[in-house]
């Protein structure tokens, strides 16, 4: 057993987690080997999250004046969650990908950018692209006029050209 100086110390721990995590994704993992736990932090550690087992009261108290709140009320059973402070997004997508493998992992609930979120959402979150993929596809389409601007002045140059050499291949303009 515990003693009160060592809850004190994981009640303050845990309520610095809470306060610097934007994205909070409660999950269920009744039934789970050792094996699927380990691989389920290793997907979650490859995205940049972390993942923590959680006492249900425990959460609660140390969530009271966070945005995590509302979040941890009424929580039961047994209870783990999973946050980042960056990319929902790719956490997201690792955890529904690993429950489509692992079914004794389900979700319970989750806290996007400050607001709680329902499960149905967080599967919706999970479809979206990556960070990564919507900055590439920014980066695409700041890129893309300034390349057809090239290409544009390039064709004049070109055009230009192609008129110049057809004149002198045919004579029309003297030296």
């Amino acid at each position: 057993m515990k003693k009160k100086s060592e809850k004190e110390k994981e009640l303050a721990a845990l309520r610095k987690e809470f306060e610097r995590a934007q994205h909070i994704f409660l999950t269920g993992y009744e039934k789970m080997t050792v094996q699927q736990d380990f691989d389920l932090r290793k997907a979650i550690r490859g995205v940049g999250g972390n993942y923590k087992v959680v006492k249900n009261n425990l959460a609660e108290k140390a969530a009271e004046g966070t945005p995590a709140g509302n979040l941890m009320q009424n929580m039961a059973g047994m209870t783990s969650m999973a946050w980042t402070e960056t990319d929902p997004v790719a956490l997201a997508k690792a955890l529904t990908t690993y429950a489509k493998t692992n079914p004794a992992f389900t979700f319970k609930a989750g806290m996007v950018e400050g607001r709680v979120v329902e499960v149905k959402s967080i599967q919706e979150l999970a479809a979206l692209p990556s960070r990564d993929e919507i900055l590439a596809k920014v980066l695409f389409l700041i890129q893309a006029p300034a390349q057809r601007l090239v290409t544009a002045i390039n064709g004049v140059g070109r055009n230009l050209a192609v008129v110049l050499d057809q004149g002198v291949q045919e004579n029309k303009f003297s030296q």
